[in-house]
């Protein structure tokens, strides 16, 4: 839980600071925006906590996201996003016994992830790594004249897949080589429908490739194990009963948008 707090205060800070930045600059410049359809693309990167009992939760630590939208806004500030994620490098809770079975034997094999003397051994290492597709439509909500600008609210659905990656140079275990099948039975791939909500504060200037997004996201996975059997752990065995578990991830995430197109309202003034 002291995790989950850590987020909100940071991402309290971020939002504060965006908003305090952008009213500073739109007093400097005296620039004025209105509302405009707008088509961007948007690289992303957020840090995530897991939540839950479910299959990934229970797996696996804090992880690094990168990811691409590609986002549609009207000119009545609604957003429609199609969304990919990649996530990488999280830890395992779980010990090397619990996933690679007999193949670790104990005061034989040290823990499969090791350095000595500060020098990569080539040993087994591993990590957990997800993957999004999906789609999100939201609300922009702006909180004062700056109508391309202000709170953004998001909610999504797709597919979200998760296992354990395996890195083996130097072929210690023979079961998990990437041209055998043995290993899916080890790398406890599971996957199903995910869930998102994304509250946050959307900075859009007057050069539009200065403009960035930042917020705290939230994501609800329903997954389950697919390979079909797993040999290791409280799960081994067929996996065509077990049932589907929620998982929850949290985290802060921040994008940097790159508009491709822009149509804005005209209006003509006259005088007498």
């Amino acid at each position: 839980m002291n995790k989950q707090i850590t987020l909100f205060l940071l991402f309290s800070c971020v939002i504060s600071t965006a908003a305090l930045a952008q009213e500073f600059y739109r007093r400097e410049n005296k620039y004025v925006d209105t509302a405009a359809f707008m088509i961007w693309a948007s690289p992303n990167y957020s840090i995530q906590s897991p939540l839950g009992n479910g299959y990934l939760s229970s797996t696996f630590k804090f992880n690094n996201n990168i990811g691409f939208d590609l986002t549609l806004k009207t000119q009545s500030n609604w957003t429609i996003d199609a969304v990919f994620n990649y996530m990488f490098g999280s830890k395992i809770k779980q010990s090397p016994k619990e996933i690679l079975g007999d193949m670790v034997i104990e005061n034989i094999y040290p823990p499969p992830i090791f350095n000595v003397g500060g020098t990569n051994t080539g040993a087994l290492t591993y990590e957990g790594r997800y993957l999004y597709l999906g789609a999100s439509i939201g609300k922009l909500v702006p909180l004062d004249c700056w109508k391309n600008s202000g709170l953004l609210f998001k909610v999504g659905m797709g597919y979200f897949e998760h296992k354990i990656f395996f890195t083996d140079p130097k072929s210690l275990f023979p079961q998990i080589l990437q041209k055998t099948h043995y290993r899916l039975g080890y790398d406890q791939h599971a996957s199903g429908i995910a869930l998102t909500q994304f509250f946050g504060y959307l900075f859009m200037q007057q050069k539009r490739v200065l403009s960035f997004y930042v917020g705290i996201e939230a994501v609800e996975i329903f997954s389950k194990p697919d390979r079909g059997y797993i040999f290791v752990g409280k799960y081994a065995g067929p996996t065509n009963l077990l049932p589907r578990k929620f998982s929850g991830l949290l985290g802060i995430k921040i994008g940097w948008i790159l508009p491709f197109y822009e149509k804005r309202r005209l209006t003509t003034w006259y005088t007498f």
